[in-house]
């Protein structure tokens, strides 16, 4: 089970971690760790609201940047014959590779 929600206005993946028998939510794009559990949604928006005012004062505290820094370039490693799949994709959509992967992955992220 993995689903996002949004504590105030960041976003958490939420897991089920069976060896507790707890929902377990961890912040997405921050500089550090900042995770949290509970036995409910609520409580885990409880504890997740608690973690991320924690992790963001430690931040302020240490003069550290809380949200990580996305540089938009990241490195990609396919099957040989999947990359050949997405080239022709992408030319008979009329696109380089580039534009026709950013079009899928915002699609996807959009869901």
């Amino acid at each position: 089970m993995n689903n996002v929600i949004e504590i105030d206005g960041h976003k958490a993946v939420v897991s089920l971690d069976p060896d507790l028998g707890l929902l377990r939510g961890e912040f997405l794009g921050l500089n550090g760790g900042a995770d949290f559990y509970g036995e409910s949604i609520e409580a885990l928006r409880r504890e997740g609201a608690i973690s991320l005012a924690v992790f963001l004062e430690m931040c302020a505290e240490k003069g550290v940047e809380p949200h990580r820094q996305f540089s938009g370039k990241f490195n990609l490693r396919l099957d040989p014959k999947l990359h050949e799949a997405a080239v022709i994709a992408a030319r008979a959509k009329d696109k380089s590779l580039n534009e026709w992967i950013a079009d899928v992955i915002a699609e996807a992220a959009e869901h």
